[in-house]
């Protein structure tokens, strides 16, 4: 994952002469002068060498410069800016002093979990506000008092609106999947929010894509940012197979997995599906049947999922079940099959999913389970990604 961009690459838009060039790259964590509590939480999280974004992208922001970094989602985006957060509070003074806004609730709380973990040893007070929850517990944990605010611009608001989140220590303000953010129209709500904070503010914008509109944002709300730009091209789908089993109908998934189940077990593979529920459902689905199988969602506490992991990672459980909201913390060696018993809902999630199979050069293979109502999306992601997936062949095991 090596090689930003060139200097001018998707950023020719002409009020963009005012950057600050910073292009140190660090190696390993170590090197970063991240304080000692921190360094224990990140490699606690199990990160063990930064990533090329956290590589170019913590340190500026540690720094206290305002920073626009473009990676793809899943390639370590959240932990660059939680780290920048964490090394930087006051944990003496229990005020708001970041605030990190999130397109979607499920991302907030993803970006919290994140926050929460890698500041275990730094005692942070992180908490969502987001939408479809109690506003008077919001207040109430606001008022008790909170280091660090993730949310969803609407809640974001509303508290600010309602004096309940204080904008006057917030020294830090971060947009997390800004082309998100603008395609679902919460433009105006992020301006209004930034209207509220203080002047002297450092901003972060992280993002997949820079659409002109998220460009046009953040030279309103930035100053000479550090720019830090990570080719799409170098995540990989090289080297995976990819071959569809066409099931037609939902209810007919089960028994194709079944059938397969015999070629898992002899690797380790990970099926995803796109809910929680599902998780369950399918687990106690393959249990019935005699399979073994693992399973960890987003609901699971932070220790179960830990050992569930460690199991499989260590050889003893073979098969995971899971969802793309952990897709991207499963970098297991081994992992050289990988089902999507249900697509993704986005394009690019399948990258993130069947990416890790082909990691560090080794072959792996992709099976999508596609029924009618699939269709789109199939093709979609085959556009997506440029390749055309041909149907599962009867010998797949001799692939693996």
């Amino acid at each position: 994952m090596a090689g930003l961009a060139p200097q001018g690459s998707q950023f020719d838009e002409g009020q963009y002469d005012a950057f600050t060039s910073y292009d140190n790259v660090y190696e390993s964590f170590d090197d970063m002068g991240l304080q000692e509590n921190l360094l224990r939480g990140i490699y606690a999280y199990g990160f063990e060498k930064p990533s090329a974004i956290q590589q170019r992208g913590i340190v500026p922001f540690c720094k206290g410069f305002d920073v626009i970094q473009q990676a793809q989602s899943g390639t370590g985006k959240t932990a660059t800016f939680c780290s920048g957060i964490l090394q930087q509070l006051d944990y003496s003074l229990v005020e708001c002093q970041a605030l990190v806004l999130a397109p979607t609730r499920e991302l907030a709380q993803q970006i919290e979990k994140v926050m929460r973990a890698l500041g275990d040893y730094l005692a942070v007070k992180v908490h969502a506000c987001v939408g479809g929850t109690s506003v008077r517990e919001d207040q109430r944990i606001l008022q008790s008092g909170v280091h660090v605010v993730v949310g969803t611009p609407g809640r974001v608001f509303d508290m600010l609106k309602r004096n309940s989140l204080r904008p006057d220590n917030i020294k830090k303000f971060v947009l997390d999947e800004a082309d998100e953010m603008l395609s679902r129209g919460f433009k105006d709500q992020i301006y209004d929010i930034f209207q509220l904070l203080p002047s002297k503010i450092q901003v972060g914008v992280f993002s997949a894509t820079m659409p002109p509109e998220a460009l046009e944002m953040t030279s309103k709300f930035m100053d000479k940012p550090v720019r830090i730009l990570v080719k799409r091209d170098e995540l990989t789908l090289e080297g995976i197979k990819q071959f569809y089993v066409n099931v037609e109908k939902e209810e007919w998934k089960l028994d194709t997995l079944c059938d397969l189940y015999e070629t898992l077990a002899i690797t380790q593979s990970v099926i995803f599906v796109n809910t929680r529920r599902k998780v369950d459902w399918l687990t106690d689905k393959m249990r019935s049947c005699d399979h073994t199988v693992s399973a960890t969602h987003g609901d699971m506490d932070q220790n179960t999922r830990d050992i569930i992991m460690r199991e499989f990672r260590s050889g003893s459980s073979r098969v995971l079940i899971t969802t793309d909201l952990l897709a991207r913390g499963i970098d297991v060696q081994q992992v050289s099959l990988v089902i999507n018993y249900d697509l993704p809902t986005q394009p690019e999630n399948y990258l993130h999913r069947i990416g890790r199979s082909g990691r560090f050069g080794r072959k792996g293979v992709a099976i999508n389970f596609v029924t009618r109502d699939d269709e789109r999306m199939f093709s979609d992601i085959q556009r997506f990604y440029n390749v055309v997936i041909e149907e599962l062949p009867a010998n797949v095991a001799d692939l693996l």
